[in-house]
């Protein structure tokens, strides 16, 4: 069950890759402003490459709001910077690559689409946590239906009652 609203959201450092090369992110030291979660299952799927791409359209709307949008799979970075660069996605995307952080928060499937065979236990859930200044999570919300996309509206209107 994914972690609820009040709680401590727990830290982490995760890699992205910078234009430098790999770069560390840790939660805790990028909390100047409300950050945006985005957990999504996989880079190059269809929902996925939608959701990023209308938030990267879109981020001037987020910033506007005081947040930083962050999106989480458990790809590796350099696929994920491949898949950036092919759909035009400029969040910072950070690989949850062992699940880790997916789990901590709740939102690992324990089979994904089993129904098509395809176990791959660990994969994240389509979740969004909005985490505030004070490293508590003020929105939580996840999906077990990974064609589901959060609901933007209420994410926006949460970020617009923190700042």
């Amino acid at each position: 069950m994914a972690l609820a609203t009040g709680t401590q959201a727990p830290d982490f450092t995760l890699c992205t890759l910078g234009a430098n090369g790999p770069e560390l992110f840790k939660l805790s030291e990028n909390l100047s402003q409300n950050v945006l979660l985005l957990f999504v299952p996989m880079a190059f799927t269809g929902v996925c490459t939608e959701e990023f791409c209308e938030i990267s359209k879109g981020i001037n709307d987020y910033n506007a709001l005081n947040a930083t949008v962050i999106g989480i799979s458990g790809d590796n970075p350099f696929a994920q910077q491949a898949w950036a660069q092919k759909e035009g996605i400029t969040l910072k995307l950070l690989s949850d690559y062992d699940h880790h952080i997916a789990s901590a928060y709740g939102v690992a499937y324990d089979a994904f689409l089993p129904d098509k065979n395809l176990i791959m236990g660990g994969v994240p859930k389509r979740s969004a946590f909005i985490v505030d200044k004070a490293g508590v999570i003020q929105y939580a919300e996840s999906s077990d239906n990974p064609g589901q996309l959060p609901n933007f509206d209420a994410i926006k209107a949460k970020l617009a009652e923190l700042q």
